[in-house]
């Protein structure tokens, strides 16, 4: 319930459009939002209205002031909107990291000698701005190719075409050098002209002018100018070449989709100029957790075009945003001219969105990836978990155990395992599921358990390896996977109980033991919530697996649960812990899909031929050879068949008939 003063000033808003602030008690900014009608928007907030979102709920306890600006219409409070969001940080708004800092590449065209250079604030002064840029990084590139390709100055000398002698860029022909008189004024803006051209994404324009120079230098004779233009022209092509021509027709867009976990955010932006994509940024985003991908993308479209320099004509989206109707008419206003919001559902743009989407996905990944290879933060994530689970030791070696099946067809399981933090794809090991009918995954679970934990009591593997980096105990003769209901007893497994557990002072293995399953682990963590780690945890007292951890993660929540802790762990959402724990999670989950995917597959492709009595594997290879498919044998002639080496007319009868 709002506090008194909170409730009296909720009452006096006006009902105009404006943007409203809430204030914590400290009087610190925590939220930015605006309005058509003040009053109504913010009462919203402190009345039941079913929006269940957790950020809400964690958000309106905090407010304990507010403050609010009114504007003349909707159009500006989205501005103003934008503005105090930049100033004042707040934390519960969806928003760009870092945003004040994104540097921009700036032409100042109504300077003499004009040279592109890198700034973080857009003026108008009449120069040409291009971006934002995500990271100085990107743009430093960017600058390093259009250097390549165009010889403007890079020095911020005093231009007055008296200097005794040039830098070295005159010499590597990357500069025209005008500080010593070597070109004219309208032959380096021309070349500058080049630049904003090549930005702009029109190549094709910057190959025809450079084509005519080349050929007009020829015809003066002039063959070394003739060459260097030549040159020039090459480099164009081959970067225009290398551009991916992606969209339907020939109009100007920005495509942008979003790559979002529970507690972080990707959002790629492609441009495309002319039906090519001429590049591409990534914005990680703060404060998203809880919000839909819709809103996520409607505070970076707002943020984003509020400083942006180019607005396109279209901009393709991955989900519907809010306010779409304004904030195109906010962006036709900044253009001059009208702007296309617009959702793909099928087609050539659909795909092309989808492209972005799988982009944003796998650069997410990769950057949790690179904050995994920090041996600081996995050794800090590691004692963590160590200090919130209550472990004995550091959790050195985690394995991950998921199952995976289609209402009980082709179960799966997975073992994923994480030494000091890092995946260890070497001794991953994966499960066909057998000894469940039905869908059991508690039973599923127990069943790859024991059987790894089978192995580990007797110290060999209970599966030779396969190809690559995993190994299955698909070939090893199990006793009946044990069910979560009837209980687990040690001769179901043909283990006797374990003394004491192996350790690595212990020895090498038994020879042609798999060294994954002689490991003892520090930590299982079990894909689920407390039912699988209760059934985990049968399986592993039954077989008198001492000093071995046990703790699940429930997928929803991201709950820890552990078998001695009747409430559940909750781990902050900037934990490296719980960053850790999602990663192995995630992994194990992947890997056990991988693999149902793969029986699902070999189940679907099995041929009309399989079943068939006489027709073993010889047979139907020679078959298929002859006639090419099944289809084929169906439409031969029975003595056709017949005589196929190896066949006999009697099991060609058969199979006939059988077809």
């Amino acid at each position: 319930m709002a506090s008194e003063h909170l409730a009296e000033l909720v009452k006096s808003l006006p009902t105009t459009p404006g943007v409203y602030l809430f204030k914590e008690a400290a009087g610190k900014v925590i939220y930015v939002g605006k309005a058509a009608s003040l009053r109504a928007r913010v009462r919203s907030y402190f009345q039941s209205t079913g929006d269940e979102r957790p950020k809400l709920a964690a958000l309106v306890p905090k407010v304990a002031d507010l403050e609010f600006i009114v504007t003349d219409s909707e159009a500006e409070a989205l501005l103003l909107e934008n503005t105090l969001i930049k100033r004042h940080r707040p934390p519960f708004n969806t928003r760009l990291k870092d945003d004040k800092t994104y540097p921009y590449l700036k032409i100042p065209l109504h300077e003499p000698w004009a040279r592109p250079y890198i700034t973080r604030r857009v003026e108008s002064d009449g120069a040409r701005y291009f971006g934002p840029f995500a990271s100085a990084s990107s743009l430093r590139q960017t600058m390093a190719l259009i250097k390549k390709l165009f010889p403007y100055r890079s020095c911020n000398r005093v231009i007055t075409g008296k200097d005794p002698r040039p830098c070295l860029d005159y010499y590597i022909h990357r500069c025209l050098a005008p500080c010593i008189g070597a070109c004219t004024k309208d032959q380096y803006d021309a070349v500058i002209a080049q630049v904003v051209l090549f930005l702009e994404g029109k190549e094709d324009t910057v190959a025809r002018q450079l084509r005519a120079e080349m050929q007009a230098a020829s015809a003066g004779l002039d063959f070394e100018r003739a060459a260097l233009l030549r040159d020039r022209l090459q480099a164009v092509l081959r970067v225009s070449e290398q551009q991916k021509a992606a969209a339907p027709g020939g109009d100007d867009q920005d495509v942008i989709a979003l790559a979002q976990g529970r507690d972080d955010a990707l959002v790629d932006i492609f441009f495309l100029r002319k039906g090519r994509i001429i590049g591409r940024e990534h914005f990680p985003i703060a404060g998203a957790q809880g919000d839909t991908p819709g809103q996520v993308i409607t505070s970076f479209v707002k943020q984003y075009y509020d400083s942006a320099p180019q607005i396109p004509k279209v901009v393709l989206l991955q989900h519907p945003i809010e306010d779409q109707a304004l904030i195109e008419g906010w962006l036709a206003n900044k253009r001059g001219a009208r702007v296309s919001i617009r959702v793909p559902r099928r087609g050539k743009k659909r795909e092309l969105v989808e492209m972005v989407a799988a982009n944003a996905q796998e650069w997410l990944q990769q950057t949790r990836v690179r904050w995994m290879s920090d041996a600081g933060n996995l050794q800090g994530a590691l004692e963590e978990l160590q200090e919130q689970l209550d472990l004995p030791r550091l959790p050195r070696r985690i394995e991950c155990y998921d199952v995976s099946n289609i209402h009980g067809t082709n179960p799966t399981a997975s073992m994923v395992v994480f030494l000091e933090g890092r995946s260890a794809r070497a001794h991953y090991r994966k499960f066909s599921i057998k000894g469940v009918r039905g869908i059991d995954d508690y039973a599923m679970m127990q069943e790859a358990l024991g059987r790894r934990f089978k192995a580990f009591a007797r110290g060999e593997a209970g599966a030779s390896p396969e190809a690559g980096t995993s190994a299955t105990t698909a070939g090893v003769q199990e006793a009946p996977a044990p069910s979560a209901a009837a209980g687990l007893t040690a001769p179901q497994f043909g283990v006797r109980r374990l003394r004491r557990a192996r350790r690595p002072g212990d020895g090498p293995p038994p020879k042609g033991a798999d060294t994954s399953f002689a490991a003892r682990p520090d930590l299982i963590l079990i894909d689920g919530g407390r039912g699988h780690l209760n059934a985990a945890l049968e399986v592993v007292l039954q077989l008198g697996v001492e000093d071995v951890a046990l703790a699940s993660i429930a997928k929803q929540e991201e709950l820890l649960f552990t078998p001695d802790t009747p409430d559940p762990i909750v781990l902050p959402r900037s934990s490296p812990a719980l960053y850790l724990v999602q990663r192995i999670r995630d992994e194990a989950h992947r890997f056990a899909i991988t693999y149902h995917r793969q029986r699902r597959s070999r189940g679907e492709l099995k041929s009309a031929l399989d079943g068939i009595g006489g027709i073993g594997p010889k047979r139907r290879r020679a078959l298929l050879r002859r006639f090419g498919s099944v289809q084929g044998i169906r439409e031969a002639p029975l003595e056709e068949i017949a005589a196929v080496v190896g066949m006999t007319r009697r099991v060609a009868e058969r199979l006939k008939e059988q077809l």
